[in-house]
Order: C-alpha cells, then sequence, then structure tokens
C-alpha cells in the first residue's frame, strides 16, 4: 500500500524565502486566490495576486506547512493575509527572477473541480503562474 509522503512545498518556500532574505532580495509569492485565501481582493488578477513576504513588508509572518499566514499594510491598511500552502503558485525574488514554480496541488485542483464555473463542461488546463519577463533566470516547476 502506497504511503503518502508529506509535501516538500513548504520547506522549499522557507528555503528560498530564507535564501532571499539572506542575500539582499525581496521575496515574493504568487498565489491562486479562491474562496480558501484572505486576501485583497482588489489587487486579484486574473485569479492571482503577488505579495512580498520579506520581513520588511509584513508582521508576524508565518511559513508554516498548512499555510502562510501575516499581516501587511495595502494602500495604509493594515490587512490579516492567509494564504494555504496548496495555493502557492510560485516563491521569487523580486530583483532578478530567481525562485521556483509550482505544480497546482491535488487537493486544490479537486476542490475547484466541486465549483461550477463559467463554461462548465469544458474542461481546460489551469493556466501556469506567469513567469519572469525574458532575459531573467526561470522558475524552476517541481511537484
Amino acid at each position: 500500500m502506497p504511503v503518502d509522503l508529506p509535501s516538500t512545498k513548504p520547506y522549499l518556500i522557507r528555503a528560498i524565502h530564507e535564501w532571499c532574505c539572506d542575500n539582499g532580495f525581496t521575496p515574493y509569492i504568487t498565489v491562486i486566490a479562491d474562496e480558501r485565501t484572505r486576501v485583497p481582493r482588489e489587487f486579484v488578477r486574473e485569479g492571482q495576486i503577488v505579495l512580498n513576504i520579506g520581513y520588511e513588508a509584513t508582521g508576524h509572518l508565518n511559513i508554516a506547512n498548512e499555510g502562510i499566514t501575516f499581516q501587511a499594510r495595502f494602500g495604509g491598511v493594515a490587512r490579516d493575509i492567509s494564504v494555504p500552502i496548496g495555493n502557492v503558485a510560485a516563491i521569487f525574488a523580486k530583483e532578478n527572477g530567481a525562485g521556483m514554480a509550482f505544480e497546482p496541488d491535488r487537493e486544490g485542483l479537486a476542490h475547484k473541480a466541486q465549483d461550477p464555473a463559467p463554461g462548465a463542461g469544458q474542461e481546460r488546463e489551469p493556466e501556469p503562474p506567469p513567469l519572469p519577463p525574458a532575459g531573467r533566470p526561470k522558475l524552476q516547476r517541481i511537484k
């Protein structure tokens, strides 16, 4: 009987976050915004939001195995942010684009499959997160 191993994703996110901070880079995450995420909806574009998770931009940052939580200011207003790990599509350094992109989690895909959306019945591949502009290092997808 196959044993489900714990995900390496939160460990990789923490490692790249630490690498960014140790090297003076600003860590950003791309998040798939859905009903499970608590993010400022007015900044969501095409179902995603990019968030600065550097220590200077966040308060009470916690990158746990289940999710990322912190406080941040948007337009001068303090907000509580909560992102399930499964909704993190990428983590990268703002300055050079170095980082890592992730395949959508099966749990998140199953959850989305239960939600009827406009055009339901037409199966489409989920769109990958946008890559940094040309000339920058490419993000590597992992499973």
